[in-house]
């Protein structure tokens, strides 16, 4: 069977039958479809294959949900997948440390199919949306040019200093993904200088005078999200 779009979803959970049902109903629509069973056979995966979406549990032994997302969100090295947690605790503690770990979104247990199918296919989108060609990215009503370090809104060019163009890049790259202040600072500054995180709040308020209020979304106690219009 050819997979859907070439996409291929790693699912992670200790509970088998939640593997045979996922990539049972997966495989229907087409994906390739890879499986783990804790945290760390999911982190070894994630250098194999790779995969475009990752299904985690939040809860397996060995290795939990949590820590296996902050793993695969600091490895540089791979190109970096969707991430989404499976799980039946709702509470709001919850859902702040996963995103704080780097997850895209949560589906919660259980599991009805056509909306697991559904929310893995707007999910996916965020991948092509955020593709970004050499020359520029448009996202939403911005168009972000690299090589001139400029963003265009509507009618309006800004050229912007290089550290507010990149940290506006890599929220524009992911429409809609939650990224926390540890990897704002870690791709955006690196290791060039050590730089609190009230720089990060710095650089989105001059972003946001420029841009509008409207583009970058502040997910309070976790980071920042590009929002399309």
């Amino acid at each position: 069977m050819e997979t859907n779009k070439g996409h291929v979803i790693l699912l992670v959970d200790d509970e088998q039958d939640i593997l045979e049902f996922l990539s049972y109903t997966l495989h229907k629509e087409g994906y390739m479809v890879f499986t783990a069973t804790n945290g760390e056979e999911a982190v070894k995966k994630v250098q194999e294959i790779p995969p475009s979406l990752i299904l985690m549990d939040v809860m397996m032994p060995q290795m939990d949900g949590i820590e296996a997302c902050q793993i695969i969100r600091k490895d540089l090295s791979i190109n970096q997948p969707i991430i989404a947690f499976l799980t039946a605790r709702a509470e709001d503690y919850t859902q702040i440390a996963g995103f704080s770990a780097g997850a895209d979104d949560y589906i919660n247990k259980p599991i009805r199919p056509r909306l697991l199918i559904s929310k893995i296919q707007s999910l996916l989108r965020r991948l092509s949306t955020g593709s970004t060609p050499a020359g520029g990215a448009q996202q939403s009503e911005i168009l972000i040019d690299r090589n001139r370090y400029v963003a265009v809104v509507g009618q309006q060019e800004f050229q912007l200093p290089k550290k507010e163009f990149e940290l506006l890049e890599l929220l524009a790259s992911r429409p809609g993904k939650v990224f926390n202040r540890e990897q704002i600072l870690s791709l955006v500054w690196g290791n060039e200088t050590v730089v609190g995180e009230r720089t990060i709040d710095v650089h989105i308020r001059k972003l946001r005078e420029k841009l509008g209020e409207s583009y970058i979304r502040t997910i309070k106690g976790v980071g920042y999200a590009f929002d399309q219009a």
